[in-house]
């Protein structure tokens, strides 16, 4: 009997034979829409969420993902008055309730977006607003994909991860392409695009509400929703402040699920030690990476246990050989954390096995990720590529692929590395991202110590004599130099009656202080993009907060220069 039945609690349900037969029927074209609505009503009557979700599982042997995905409309056609709405109240803090509250915030959004879409004139601020919060979706998103679908795949459920997943991209894609007109000034194209944007979301919202959360909360044990919740704030939040940690119900049943609730208890033990704090940091190409979520510490765990079984010294102080110098287990756990690039590591059985849980994490990450097929950390589109790296590393015919996300104002670095023993055996995969989006901006030489968040005016630069370097320890041209040490703010300290701050927005200055926008390139060189047609993306949203990040220099450093030039150009 397969887990999914089981633990739904439809053993002998011989219903559920009957519906999958009328659903497959139907899909197939023998029965019509008007005959097999007749026939469900006839044979089953009602059908619950959880119900609806068992029969389409159940399809995937006749049909594939993309047939289904293309026929989910069809479907909720079929079971209109047929499928009961699930009426749950959830519990306070619980992860189904936060994404029915990010729901509900969406549901309001998108009200105020069609009653802007009948305003008689177009006004472009207002639907900046709403793109910047309707940006932060994805947050949404990508929870679920890395929170709940691993979940319900322990349960035998794994088509969520095969069909909405489809759905979810759609919903990215969607609010990406509109933004993208927006910002560009494609008025019109924007305005036509809106309707569709909207009744995507509210179809996607819709299929959350109606199936998918009512058949998790059927389908999972509370101590999967504990769990889930510590992971939920390694990812982040749409639209709502970020809530309590779920402690769980006191009046929770465990249910007897035999082998899953066994496998689920493992991966609920093992990620007791999650990292809680907060980082909602998302793929910024909209999809996630090869690799997948986890927590370094059960790991490490694991292998000190091992160590102990082998009658090794477990003290904290114990050294372990590494073949190139030996460390303690802390050290070990101290340097994956302050790597400054991500790591995960995928077995010979395509098994998520590790990521370090660094600051400087890039994707989304979660310890439910753990023990999880790395074919299903991945949407639809992205399968075919993942799956040539796996099979070219297995058969070796590969050793290393790299890929890069090269986007204004950020450039991700991403490399594969097939890991083999001394016997040359596929052993895993290796994969490490990198935001190198700094380090593609520097230019000339820093030979001198400054530490990060100095005081020095102008952070390093101001200690560069960008006159007098040579020529052949720079790429940057003269005119790219500038006169730094002209404009740098010396021991006058400029009275702040533009009342700037670092929320100011950087571009309505340019009309307030004639003249600004050319000095820009004097105050830093990486300014020299507000001269280019990359502006027109950062019109908008640039904040002096986000400029002194972009020249690496302190935000009253940054406000100071402003200042000193509107002084001397008085």
């Amino acid at each position: 009997m397969d887990k999914m039945k089981q633990a739904l609690g439809l053993t002998g349900n011989d219903r559920m034979e009957v519906m999958i037969d009328i659903k497959d029927r139907f899909l197939s074209g023998t029965l019509d829409l008007a005959t097999a609505r007749t026939l469900l009503k006839e044979k089953i009557g009602t059908c619950t969420p959880d119900e609806f979700a068992y029969g389409e599982q159940q399809l995937k042997g006749s049909y594939t993902d993309e047939e289904i995905t293309h026929r989910m409309d069809d479907l909720l056609e079929l079971f209109d008055g047929i499928l009961i709405r699930a009426n749950n109240e959830y519990p306070e803090h619980h992860p189904l309730t936060v994404y029915l509250n990010e729901i509900n915030a969406m549901d309001s959004l998108l009200i105020e977006m069609e009653a802007m879409l009948q305003a008689p004139h177009f006004i472009l601020n207002p639907w900046l607003g709403v793109y910047d919060s309707l940006t932060t979706w994805r947050t949404h998103l990508a929870r679920k994909q890395n929170q709940l679908y691993p979940v319900l795949e322990r349960y035998g459920f794994d088509r969520p991860t095969k069909i909405m997943w489809t759905f979810d991209d759609a919903v990215r894609d969607a609010i990406s392409e509109s933004k993208q007109l927006l910002e560009s000034g494609q008025e019109s194209e924007f305005l036509a695009k809106q309707a569709d944007v909207i009744d995507i979301i509210r179809d996607l919202n819709n299929k959350e509400k109606e199936v998918l959360l009512p058949t998790a909360w059927k389908l999972l044990q509370d101590s999967d929703f504990i769990t889930m919740s510590r992971g939920d704030h390694e990812i982040g939040f749409a639209f709502i402040t970020p809530p309590p940690f779920y402690e769980g119900r006191p009046d929770a049943e465990s249910k007897n699920l035999g082998e899953a609730s066994a496998n689920a208890d493992h991966v609920t033990t093992q990620h007791n030690h999650v990292n809680s704090n907060s980082n909602a940091s998302t793929g910024y190409d909209g999809s996630s990476q090869l690799g997948g979520t986890g927590n370094p510490t059960a790991l490490l765990q694991e292998l000190a246990q091992l160590v102990g079984k082998y009658g090794i010294n477990g003290s904290p102080e114990q050294t372990h050989d590494l073949a190139v110098g030996s460390l303690t287990i802390e050290q070990i756990k101290l340097i994956f954390k302050f790597l400054p690039v991500d790591i995960t590591f995928v077995d010979e059985h395509d098994l998520v096995r590790f990521y370090n849980d660094t600051k400087h994490r890039i994707f989304p990450r979660s310890s439910n990720i753990i023990g999880r097929v790395v074919q299903n950390c991945h949407p639809k589109k992205s399968l075919p590529l993942v799956q040539e790296i796996i099979d070219s590393f297995k058969e070796g015919k590969q050793d290393y692929a790299e890929m890069w996300i090269n986007k204004p104002d950020l450039f991700i670095h991403i490399e594969y590395i097939a890991v083999r023993n001394e016997q040359g055996q596929f052993k895993g995969i290796l994969e490490m991202v990198q935001d190198c989006t700094h380090i593609r901006s520097l230019s000339g030489s820093r030979k001198e110590l400054i530490w990060e968040g100095s005081d020095s005016a102008y952070h390093a630069v101001e200690h560069i004599d960008y006159k007098n370097i040579r020529k052949e320890d720079s790429p940057t041209s003269t005119a790219e130099q500038g006169t730094v040490q002209e404009s740098a703010p010396q021991s006058t300290v400029y009275e702040n009656d533009l009342g700037l701050t670092g929320d100011t927005k950087l571009f309505p200055l340019f009309d307030v202080i004639p003249g600004l926008k050319d000095h820009m390139i004097h105050i830093h060189p990486n300014y020299k993009m507000l001269n280019s047609p990359l502006a027109k993306l950062m019109k908008h949203k640039a904040t002096l907060s986000m400029v002194a990040e972009r020249g690496e220099m302190p935000l009253d450093t940054l406000i100071q220069a402003i200042l000193a030039f509107k002084h001397k150009n008085q």
